[in-house]
């Protein structure tokens, strides 16, 4: 098992190093934006994977603390100055909001089960969407506006570099959380919420923890995508931003972490790739649908995400291994 552990670490490493040379050897705009799309999206899913993976949690309204994040970046450094400090301190200010108001949801809506809450995030998100569309002194409205970046971030391949860090960090700080006593509460109450209760662990404290610090990563990659896009508007409040969260995560493999950032480079480049095919083939203008076949398929045949159907592939086999290791040793 320790092994297997390192091997695991290795792997990860070697792919991370060949992440940070990659815009030094390939001189591509076009690839160095979309890889830091992707992990933008990376954060956004794995942030979601704390509360549908680990703690059972289906939210709707995700995209909540994603326009939270990217509205208070996106104010900060047009109302203020674009400066790195005014960055940082935007991230600060998104993550605090954030977390307040992840913990007052929380509270709220935590109580109710499957689908009654998942239907109440929904229209909570809804309400912010209509806040962010009726508070035109503020955001804009529909049309959204324009702000300036700090000077730092003029090169794409700093910025590529920062959010590649910021993703590595998070990945390790979740990691650790999930992998803390706290995290294996949270993984009891996926699997049997009553009797953690009977255990005598409240589970709604542990709920809520889960929704806040799924709410102040998610808030960490709005930020970083305003700054991508250097624009913001209301369509970082909608549906659509949690539903590519939620196919990320499922995609990836829930309750793996690493999964949802494999199933956000699954959908960024499937997007890409597909809308780019729509100038040279007029079938593929409808990039949706073949979007959506390639969904079909990854969940037929990869029903526990990417990563937990090779994980079960490779336990399979073990345990096979092991049978006729046994056998051979009966035999001798």
């Amino acid at each position: 098992m320790t092994t297997k552990y390192q091997w695991n670490n290795i792997f990860l490493s070697i792919i991370v190093i060949v992440l940070f040379i990659f815009p030094f050897v390939i001189d591509s705009r076009s690839w160095t934006i979309l890889l830091t799309q992707i992990f933008i999206f990376s954060i956004l899913a794995m942030s979601y994977d704390i509360l549908l993976g680990y703690t059972g949690i289906v939210s709707f309204g995700h995209a909540m603390f994603f326009g939270i994040g990217a509205y208070t970046t996106a104010v900060m450094l047009d109302r203020i100055e674009p400066t790195i400090s005014v960055f940082i301190l935007s991230i600060a200010t998104g993550m605090i909001i954030a977390g307040i108001i992840s913990f007052l949801v929380g509270l709220m809506t935590l109580r109710l089960k499957s689908h009654f809450f998942a239907m109440l995030t929904l229209a909570l998100s809804g309400l912010f969407l209509v806040l962010a569309e009726k508070w035109r002194s503020l955001t804009s409205g529909n049309d959204g506006f324009t702000f300036r970046a700090p000077e730092f971030f003029k090169d794409r391949i700093m910025f590529y570099l920062v959010v590649l860090v910021c993703l590595i960090v998070v990945y390790i700080l979740l990691r650790r959380f999930v992998q803390s006593p706290l995290g294996h509460v949270l993984v009891a109450v996926r699997e049997n919420e009553q009797r953690t209760k009977s255990l005598g662990y409240n589970t709604l404290h542990y709920k809520v923890i889960a929704s806040v610090v799924a709410g102040v990563v998610a808030s960490l990659a709005g930020a970083f995508y305003a700054i991508s896009l250097r624009f913001v508007n209301t369509s970082v409040l909608t549906m659509d931003i949690t539903l590519d969260a939620l196919l990320m995560t499922i995609i990836g493999g829930v309750g793996t972490l690493i999964g949802p950032i494999i199933g956000a480079g699954v959908i960024e480049l499937s997007q890409h790739y597909l809308s780019g095919l729509a100038k040279d083939y007029p079938i593929f203008e409808r990039w949706i649908i073949f979007f959506g076949i390639i969904y079909i398929l990854a969940v037929i045949f990869f029903p526990s995400g990417i990563v937990g159907t090779f994980r079960n592939w490779f336990s399979k086999k073990e345990k096979t291994n092991g049978k006729e290791n046994k056998s051979r040793s009966a035999g001798l």
